[in-house]
């Protein structure tokens, strides 16, 4: 059975988990808007949305 995806409504990095991987926080939302990808953590756009690791990201979550 596939896990839906989620996002974490404090750092908005995606997750299947129960809990997020990255803050540890279970506060997790289906309703999201606009993705990123951060590679690079020194980039501008990684800078602007204060993003300190590398992984996939929603730029709004509802």
């Amino acid at each position: 059975m596939a896990r839906r995806t989620q996002v974490c409504r404090n750092c908005r990095r995606f997750t299947t988990e129960k809990v997020c991987p990255v803050c540890k926080s279970t506060k997790l939302s289906t309703s999201w808007k606009g993705i990123v990808v951060i590679i690079n953590t020194e980039s501008e756009i990684a800078k602007t949305l204060e993003i300190n690791e590398p992984g996939k990201y929603a730029l709004y979550v509802g």
